[in-house]
């Protein structure tokens, strides 16, 4: 950017390294630009789809002082300030695969706009940049033309407003700025260096600058660009700003003026101290304030008497440096008490949410037996007089908050009949908890008719798998475990390994320790004597055919297979030590080099392409195996088209054309490739649909599974990137190793089946290059075949391409519980464990996030993670219901 690089070092102009704190994403960042107030996380979510802005703003301020203001650009802008701008075009932020009409929309406009002079401020934003950094990176050729192509728009700007400036009686400022930063990936959204520094460039004839004067850029704060927009235009400073007025802008200007304005910025911050804090008396920050008007009145008299003296003038630089010293104080103390928590909303949401954790941990006992049916008495909340004490308790508790709140509380804002429906679950919950609790004291921990063989105990692995997910919900109450999460459940995965190891070794070269390890029993019931299984840890979720003896693991593993079980723990530790390398993730360790960055730079395209090719073939043998022919075929299509897609856009390349410089969206390849998708997930729907309603078919509805698992690989590969396809592919591997010779041969029961599954997707999750930063959200792969913006694909494709692994996991669960039993109660037993175990991180964490609001990391660390669970917690749902939909827990024998 030639032009800018001369403005700021020999033009008339301020520059600045401007920090954004996070979330550094769009909406908040332009509130934080205009309020000069501290947006809340809460406002990544409605960054989706941003709702009007009621807090006091520059843009309100201009509009109330009759100022025209013209606008083109981002949307986000019209969303926010309605009704505000006289004229405008926005145009969609979200759509990142445009990065050519999205700023062309907006520099079509400015020839027109700069020759008419019937506005009095313009606001351009372009989205060209982000967007190419979204698909490709900041490291991405695009990069340099996109920048050339912005130096010409500022240049075309500045002596646009240069000539017109002997017309005008005041002078023009331009200013340059960034919403936020970029990462070494090309995202945004976290805190890391590259994503909160922002530059920001003032540019006016008012500037005074002398010949050779270098200016190195100053750091400030973002929020300090309202108050400094508000002076220079003569409009009183947002109320709730916490920013301070960019001196150097001021400078220039008589030292009575200079005190006047940092006087009206101190006084504005001080009003917002004390109404966000009880002891504003106390507050340094304060003391300084009142000191700054003290030794300001005392100039002002001084001024009055004698305009021009030494001591005039040492008095005005000593009030200068009080204010200033005043401001830097007051800001810092704002930025971190200006936070309001709605604490009551809070609390209903917290207790909610440990009364349902609650709910489920009493059922454990009830849930992992045999038939897996949970007697919870849910008739009982309506003939109880409890239920009606606690909701009269609750709604009297609500009107007094409701009446009493001095700030706007989200919960008292809803309609009487939603807050009412709330109060009722949660009487109903506590109800039915104190119910169990009831039936658990009085009758014990089982019931009579379903006792817990006596002979079971728990097992090293029950113990690891009980210990790790016990370790890693405590790990979440530190703010650098919830940084390198990937850490703990990388240390999870590789000993979960080792300890398979170890049992595959005893089982296969010890033998069984002489019991029926399945705890196979006979027990009489209507139709005759039947084949059942021993409850709790040990139990195998196989159920054999009656009158069988449960085969030990010597005898179902024989020759090659047997040596394969005993390799296998040890193949996928080595499958876990390449996925590990090939992308850095976290905080810490995120910048170092890895085999994602080399396989994504322009030198490696070859061998990008050869692993590419290599993992989509290792996929489809993997997941052929089950499919019907015509799902096969359509798999083998839809995954040439993947490959077609990505070298339609570029990333890697066909052997036939080497150096081919055709570069299109592959919007038709990838809609090849959606079809295909759709055909498959339709075809296993239909099996499904056939083998629950019609036919009641085993098989079919194995295979009906099997279909929708191979569409969402399908889909999987995709929405990744060419360098993560080997992690689908070792994903699809690390299965058929742990079903064929670990799960099925050492019979684990469904609970520890399911807790694997879980700790296998949360490490695939961060295999993909995830992370608990909103940076690593790759929302490029919900444009994948998009011509246009379409929110709920959009954001369909992002959520799932996010969480590919952990529902790839739990869908390969599925299948494998219905395939390798016939009774529905392998199923819910593992349905209620996944519930389980989501919920308990989940609800441990809400409360540890409450506790520690007001923690120096609460924007930068846990919000994030906050986000990422409570997605986590959508798709657990979906899940869940899957789960039971699929559970065929009626199927009896004619």
């Amino acid at each position: 950017m030639p032009y800018t690089t001369y403005l700021v070092e020999k033009g008339a102009s301020h520059s600045f390294v401007a920090e954004a704190k996070p979330p550094t994403v769009t909406m908040p960042r332009i509130k934080a630009l205009m309020t000069g107030s501290l947006p809340g996380f809460v406002d990544v979510i409605r960054n989706l789809n941003s709702p009007a802005l009621l807090e006091d703003s520059v843009i309100r301020q201009a509009k109330a002082a009759g100022k025209r203001i013209v606008f083109y650009g981002d949307e986000t802008w019209v969303k926010l300030f309605p009704k505000h701008f006289v004229e405008y075009d926005g145009t969609t932020s979200f759509f990142v695969s445009d990065y050519t009409e999205v700023d062309n929309n907006v520099t079509r406009h400015l020839d027109k706009v700069l020759k008419r002079g019937d506005w009095d401020i313009l606001i351009l934003h372009y989205l060209g940049l982000d967007h190419i950094g979204h698909i490709s990176g900041p490291n991405s050729p695009l990069i340099g033309q996109k920048l050339s192509e912005m130096d010409s728009v500022l240049m075309k700007i500045h002596t646009s407003l240069q000539s017109k400036e002997r017309e005008t009686p005041l002078p023009n400022l331009l200013v340059l700025c960034g919403d936020h930063g970029m990462s070494e990936t090309g995202s945004h959204g976290a805190s890391s260096t590259e994503e909160v520094n922002t530059p920001l460039i003032l540019i006016s004839s008012a500037f005074e600058r002398k010949p050779g004067d270098i200016r190195l850029p100053k750091h400030v704060q973002q929020t300090d660009v309202a108050a400094t927009l508000a002076i220079a235009l003569g409009l009183p400073i947002p109320k709730d700003s916490v920013g301070s007025l960019l001196f150097p802008v001021v400078e220039g200007r008589p030292m009575r003026e200079q005190l006047r304005f940092l006087h009206l910025n101190t006084v504005q911050l001080s009003k917002l101290l004390q109404e966000n804090v009880p002891s504003y008396e106390k507050d340094p920050g304060f003391e300084q304030f009142k000191m700054s008007e003290r030794l300001h009145g005392n100039w002002i008299r001084l001024y009055l008497e004698e305009k021009h003296s030494e001591v005039l003038f040492n008095l005005g630089s000593k009030v200068l440096r009080q204010y200033l010293d005043a401001l830097k104080t007051l800001s810092l103390s704002l930025s971190a008490q200006v936070a309001q928590y709605d604490i009551y909303s809070m609390m209903v949401g917290t207790v909610v949410v440990l009364e349902v954790l609650t709910l489920l941990l009493l059922s454990v006992p009830q849930a992992l037996r045999r038939k897996a049916e949970l007697e919870v008495p849910l008739s009982s909340p309506g003939f109880s007089l409890l239920f009606y004490l606690v909701i009269l308790v609750l709604s009297a508790v609500h009107v007094i908050v409701c009446t009493s709140a001095e700030s706007s509380c989200y919960f008292c804002g809803l309609s009487w009949l939603a807050a009412g429906g709330v109060m009722v679950l949660a009487s109903s919950l506590l109800c039915v908890i104190v119910s169990v609790l009831t039936n658990v004291l009085v009758h014990g921990n089982t019931p009579r008719k379903n006792p817990v063989h006596p002979s079971s105990r728990w097992s090293e692995l029950d113990l690891l798998l009980l210990l790790g997910t016990a370790g890693h919900v405590l790990s979440l109450g530190a703010s650098s475990f919830v940084e390198e999460e990937h850490q703990t459940w990388y240390f999870l995965v590789n000993t979960l390994c080792l300890a398979l190891s170890q049992e595959a070794y005893r089982n296969c070269f010890l033998g069984d320790d002489g019991e029926l390890p399945c705890g196979l029993r006979v027990e009489q019931g209507h139709d005759g004597a039947t084949a059942a299984w021993q409850d709790g840890p040990g139990c195998d979720v196989l159920e054999r055919d009656k009158g069988h003896r449960s085969p030990s693991t010597s005898e179902v593993l024989r020759g090659r297979e047997k040596w394969m079980a005993l390799a296998s723990p040890w193949l996928i530790l080595a499958c876990c030590r390449l996925l590990r390398s090939l992308n850095q993730t976290g905080v810490q360790w995120a910048h170092r080099p890895d085999l994602g960055h080399w396989l994504t730079s322009s030198d490696h395209k070859a061998e990008l392409s050869v692993l590419a090719a290599l993992s989509l073939l290792v996929v489809f043998v993997l997941v052929q195996r089950g499919c019907s022919p015509v799902s096969k075929a359509a798999l083998a299509l839809g995954l040439l088209g993947v490959y077609c897609y990505r070298a339609a856009i570029g990333s890697v390349r066909f052997p036939w054309r080497p150096d081919s410089k055709d570069i299109s969206k592959g919007i038709i390849e990838a809609r090849f490739v959606y079809v295909f998708v759709l055909g498959i997930l339709f075809t296993g729907t239909k099996d499904l649909l056939k083998s629950q309603v019609i036919a009641a078919d085993f098989k079919l509805k194995t295979v009906g599974l099997w279909e929708i698992y191979s569409g969402l690989v399908l889909l999987a590969a995709l929405l990744f990137r060419p360098h993560n396809l080997p992690v689908l592919a070792f994903s699809l591997l690390i299965q058929t190793l742990m079903t064929k010779f670990i799960w099925k041969p050492l019979r684990h029961d469904a609970a520890e089946i399911t807790v694997m599954h879980y700790w296998f997707g949360q490490a695939f999750f961060y295999f993909q290059g995830n992370s608990n930063n909103i940076a690593t959200v790759d929302i490029s792969a919900g444009f994948v075949g998009l011509d246009t913006y379409v929110e709920i694909p959009a954001v369909l494709l992002t959520a799932f391409g996010t969480y590919a692994g952990p529902v790839l996991w739990a869908s390969h669960l599925v299948h494998f519980m219905s395939s390798e039993t016939r009774s529905g109660s392998a199923l819910s037993h593992a349905c209620f464990c996944y519930a389980l175990i989501c919920s308990i991180p989940v609800s441990t964490y809400i409360v540890l996030v409450t506790s520690l609001r007001y923690h120096l990391f609460i924007w930068s660390v846990f919000s994030p993670k906050l986000l990422y669970e409570g997605m986590h917690l959508l798709i657990t749902a979906a899940v869940c219901v899957f789960f039971t939909a699929m559970d065929q827990t009626k199927l009896t024998q004619s």
